[in-house]
């Protein structure tokens, strides 16, 4: 409706409008309400501003704004909005590229560059724009036409007016372009003509199906019925049936109310109108607008205050001003045009910014909920009489030849490697590619790229720089027909591939720069090292403890059986006798507790909570002896002088990697290794020939690289294994410049190759492994059993021990008290000697027996004299008379 410059009667134009407007002006004027033509409302707001007239423009341009032109007011909402629902409707049905056609003027070119921030905010990208002028001849839109027919994109943007929207629209029938495949988003000239309009021919109509567009939300109300009401009644009056009123009609209808109420607000507020010349506007000698004749407009301010501080509910719903000066809650209706008319599918709302089947106006009372799970649109009849929701790009029939780098291997060439030959690329990665583009739905051209010259692995770093854009490498690594040389001859300038295929691992680095496809192999870093069997012999059961670990071990036995029999030698015969039966004693009881087997009994609470500590210790360290051993015996292991990430990282010795892998990369800025440890290797030749001589004759002590690689070579050496487990995961894929829909459809069939066993039918083709991989391929760690892992045990069983000492040495130091009675006075001199003395009665009366306590040697002198009776029937006989 942007292209309507006047009703239909009225100046048809921009010139004549443009005039006729400046001569309005030359009389008093207080408001101008319109116009609708964004050009023309440009220049009107310049004059607007200067003569301070209110200006009430229904132009959509996102660009006329109050900050601007002061005296502006939009009494519609801005492209900003309607395109902000565009970029929802697009994002939604989760297309990434589009393509824009609009016609090329101020209203056309800013509602582009709208919709473009839009889509740019949701990850989404007008891939073409194209242009064309309003008064474009059938033959220019035929071009226009043909040419967005070649491109990627199927959805079509289409921000024109209305006589050239409905040309294309009939022009791209014929064309076959409103078929299946294809999606066309027409903005809201499309509603507001269906609106305006009665008798649409059915010809028109058809042509159209399956076309989205928007339409500015206006809610139901009895206001909005009343005027539509009368507006049909006038138009039959006067013979004008077929012309209805549109969402334009009724922010007009709600724009001179506004200057109405505000002019109430006005006068109500002593307002005058009084007009002053202004000196600076004169005319040109022999000019016909006549400048001098307008007027400044004096209280326009004052108006202008009125007029955004109106408030009330209109035809268009609420008529209230923010901030900024534009209509509040802002919303569309989203259209299908289905059958001979339109259907509204659903709603969008500058509330929530979302898409919804609920109605803007019950969303306003409740709080918004701007989760994208909650969008939601009504099924679509899309082009073509499908419900299927179209892909949304298609390749196009006469597009260019894509390039794709391959890397030109040296090593491990069963991967990707060009053939002599014949000149062409082979391999694993090869066949997993050309297998996943025979399952595309439309045929690919391509070419094969060598990128290497096959005498060294090329960097993969680099081959992905160059799907992203132009770069300057070494002209080493490039073959000599794809060369082109920089001005000084310094550097190699290379062409940007369209993709890139092989075994490029994905890393964090390289998402960055390009998208890469689902993953078709599983890759991880792994360390390489140098293995010999672990031989067992007569000595063999010393093997699942370490010698720290036999040591401490050993010790605790001792420990807890000297903790024991101090605890109980006072009051336990078994731990009393002669120093040499003690002794033995405490070396017995240590170590029969290893096999449960001690025949001593312990009768204080403190040995017996020891000793039950010690007996759980004692189990786990023979449970865990048990199962080493046996694996020891029963399961062939190998030993390396590497058990993992840790030992690689800990050690000065130089560590081997793949020319061209990330792998150095990594290890530098993520384990932190000095560059000088590192060393390049090119072949599994030279990987087995550094691992034999080892760090001490110029070869390395482990070699890091990717699972694939690794697999393919131990299929061949077998003296080599892999030390512990990978410590990286990621995968293999094919990269592409970013947004393309191929990475999409790509990943999409490598999944099918994936679940139909085609993938592991390449995979064996290629990759098979001999027979002596599956003995070492992974490393059985030998590792013995460490004191750290039982570190924990000891520590609590120690606390116990040292907690009980405490304890008992606490009771008897008190029951020494008691025992000794207070002396006579001890004179200093005599003070040494007397210490020793006590000292000695002290730990004399430690080792002497614990003499039953008086009440219970009462008590057994009372029994002496009662008549003999068995030990089971009399009283206290299972007591316990420890003290």
């Amino acid at each position: 409706m942007e292209q309507r410059y006047m009703f239909k009667r009225g100046i048809q134009t921009a010139t004549t409008v443009f005039l006729a407007w400046f001569k309005f002006m030359e009389t008093d004027v207080i408001a101008i309400i319109g116009p609708q033509c964004s050009p023309i409302a440009h220049i009107i707001s310049y004059v607007a501003n200067e003569l301070q007239v209110p200006l009430m423009s229904f132009a959509s341009d996102a660009t006329l704004s109050s900050i601007q032109f002061p005296f502006f007011v939009r009494t519609m909402p801005s492209d900003l909005y309607q395109m902000a629902a565009v970029a929802a409707v697009i994002d939604y049905y989760q297309w990434k590229i589009v393509t824009a056609i609009y016609v090329d003027d101020d209203y056309g070119r800013n509602g582009i560059a709208a919709l473009d921030d839009e889509l740019t905010a949701r990850r989404c990208k007008i891939s073409f724009k194209i242009g064309f002028r309003s008064n474009a001849k059938k033959s220019d839109l035929l071009n226009l036409l043909v040419t967005v027919s070649n491109m990627e994109s199927r959805v079509i943007i289409l921000h024109t007016g209305s006589e050239p929207g409905l040309k294309l629209l009939s022009l791209a029938n014929g064309l076959n372009m409103m078929g299946n495949g294809y999606v066309w988003i027409a903005t809201d000239w499309l509603s507001a003509y269906l609106d305006a309009n009665s008798s649409v021919s059915a010809e028109t109509i058809n042509g159209m199906q399956g076309v989205l567009t928007v339409r500015p939300h206006t809610p139901k109300s009895k206001v909005k019925s009343n005027l539509v009401s009368k507006w049909s009644s006038l138009s039959k009056k006067y013979n004008h049936s077929d012309l209805r009123t549109s969402a334009y009609g009724f922010y007009v209808y709600d724009s001179v109310w506004t200057v109405a109420r505000a002019l109430d607000a006005f006068f109500d507020d002593g307002g005058r109108i009084s007009f002053t010349n202004d000196s600076r506007l004169r005319d040109e000698t022999g000019g016909t607008l006549h400048l001098e004749a307008m007027s400044v407009f004096d209280m326009g301010n004052k108006l202008l205050n009125k007029i955004r501080n109106v408030n009330f509910t209109g035809v268009s719903g609420q008529v209230q001003f923010n901030a900024q000066f534009e209509l509040i809650h802002p919303a569309y209706d989203i259209i299908s045009i289905i059958g001979n008319g339109m259907r509204t599918i659903g709603f969008w709302s500058n509330y929530t910014r979302l898409l919804s089947t609920v109605l803007p106006e019950d969303l306003y009372s409740k709080p918004p909920n701007t989760s994208l799970a909650n969008q939601q649109l009504y099924d679509v009849i899309w082009p073509g009489e499908t419900a299927q929701r179209p892909r949304g790009w298609a390749f196009p029939s006469n597009a260019k030849e894509l390039k794709i780098g391959v890397p030109n291997r040296f090593s491990f060439k069963d991967f990707v490697s060009k053939d002599n030959a014949t000149g062409s690329m082979k391999g694993y990665c090869i066949d997993v590619f050309t297998q996943a583009l025979a399952l595309l739905p439309y045929p690919v051209t391509y070419r094969f790229i060598p990128f290497g010259n096959g005498t060294e692995n090329p960097h993969y770093s680099q081959l992905v720089q160059m799907v992203a854009d132009n770069v300057s490498v070494d002209m080493h690594f490039f073959p000599p027909h794809f060369i082109m040389y920089s001005s000084d001859k310094s550097k190699l300038i290379l062409q940007d591939f369209d993709a890139a295929i092989g075994d490029i691992v994905i890393t964090m680095s390289r998402t960055k720069a390009v998208d890469f496809t689902q993953p078709f192999i599983e890759s991880g870093l792994v360390i390489l090292s140098p293995i010999k069997k672990h031989i067992t012999n007569s000595w063999a059961f010393l093997q699942p403890f370490t010698l720290g670990m036999w040591c401490v071990t050993g010790l605790s036995f001792l420990v807890v059986g000297v903790v024991i029999w101090i605890l109980e030698h006072r009051i336990n015969n078994d731990f009393r006798g002669s120093p040499r039966q003690q002794i033995i004693t405490i070396v017995w009881f240590s170590f029969s507790t290893l096999f449960f087997a001690h025949r001593e009994n312990t009768m204080s609470t403190l040995g017996r909570g020891v000793l039950l500590i010690w007996l759980f210790v004692v189990l786990i360290i023979q449970s865990s002896y048990t199962a080493s051993l046996t694996s020891i015996l029963t399961v062939q292991q190998l030993d390396t002088s590497i058990r993992g990430l840790d030992d690689l990282k800990n050690s000065d010795y130089p560590i081997g990697f793949q020319v061209g892998s990330f792998v150095e990369e990594y290890m530098i800025k993520e384990l932190n290794i000095s560059q000088s440890r590192l060393k390049a290797l090119g072949s599994p030749e030279e990987y087995a020939e550094n691992l034999k001589l080892g760090p001490k004759k110029g070869g390395v002590m482990a070699i890091v690289d990717e699972r694939p690689y690794v697999e393919l070579f131990l299929s061949t050496y077998c003296k080599i294994a892999v030390a512990g487990s990978d410590f990286t995961s990621g995968g293999w894929g094919f990269a592409f410049p970013r947004d393309s829909p191929l990475q999409i459809d790509l990943s999409t069939a490598i999944l099918t190759l994936s679940e139909n066993g085609e993938l592991q039918r390449i995979h064996d083709k290629w990759l098979k492994t001999g027979d002596c991989s599956t003995d070492n391929a992974e490393f059985v760690d030998s590792n013995q059993l460490r004191l750290e892992s039982f570190m924990g045990l000891f520590l609590i069983c120690g606390a116990a021990c040292v907690l009980a000492l405490l304890i008992y040495l606490g009771i008897t130091i008190r029951q020494y008290l008691r025992h000794e009675q207070p002396g006579p006075a001890i004179s200093v001199d005599a003070g040494s000697s007397t210490s020793k003395r006590s000292l000695r009665k002290f730990i004399s009366f430690a080792d002497d027996k614990q003499p039953p306590p008086k009440k219970k040697r009462a008590m057994s002198l009372s029994r002496s004299s009662m008549p003999t009776m068995p030990m089971s029937n009399r009283p206290g006989a299972d007591i316990d008379v420890e003290s």
